[in-house]
């Protein structure tokens, strides 16, 4: 229906679960996904090559995806972590009930699936991977970066996936630009037409004797 998007809040079309075989943290899955969210009928481009450029996650700590979909970066950073937790935020309502869903499968009980607002505001994160939604528009991106990257913890990373045509080197300036001092913004990786951007947050200064 017109109006439909990923990214609205509740979608208007019928669900329709549907199974889908995917391959996340090196094994084959057997997930669920429906209409009226983001790439329901594969891992899309842009996060696969996000998932292959990716170093392992650390072995724990609070994590976040942004704009988290059915859940396929999420549930690899769950099932390659198990002993961190997992932020999935997505606006979609129908994106985090298959998140859910998907977790359960896979016996995951460290990915928590929630709406931004849900987030508790005391949380740092240890790393932050997305395929941020591009389509939502310049303005609502920068502001949901600027809502989450600040709080990634001191010496941790963050990476963003971003297609060349729709912006990548622009956000990239814009992230620079943007971004408190303590944080610094490289082109960690290319592949298929798309930019992972690495965001890394330098240590704390050592305090002065």
């Amino acid at each position: 229906m017109a109006g439909d998007h990923y990214f609205s809040s509740s979608p208007d079309s019928e669900m329709g679960l549907r199974s889908l075989s995917v391959t996340l943290a090196g094994a084959p899955r057997r997930l669920q996904t429906g209409n009226g969210i983001f790439s329901p009928d594969r891992v899309d481009v842009g996060t696969a090559v996000l998932l292959s450029a990716v170093p392992s996650p650390p072995p724990g700590g609070d994590f976040l995806d942004i704009g988290c979909g059915w859940g396929p970066i999420a549930l690899t950073l769950a099932l390659e972590s198990p002993h961190a937790t997992v932020w999935a935020v997505d606006v979609n309502e129908r994106a985090l009930d298959l998140v859910r869903r998907n977790a359960a499968t896979l016996g995951l009980e460290n990915v928590r699936a929630v709406l931004p607002d849900e987030v508790p505001e005391d949380i740092m994160f240890r790393t932050i991977w997305s395929n941020p939604p591009i389509r939502v528009g310049k303005d609502e991106l920068h502001g949901l970066l600027e809502r989450w990257i600040p709080r990634l913890q001191p010496a941790s990373d963050g990476y963003l996936v971003v297609q060349r045509n729709l912006g990548s080197d622009s956000l990239h300036r814009w992230l620079d630009a943007t971004l408190p001092d303590d944080f610094s913004v490289i082109r960690a990786s290319t592949g298929k037409g798309y930019r992972v951007l690495r965001v890394r947050r330098r240590p704390e200064a050592a305090p002065a004797d």
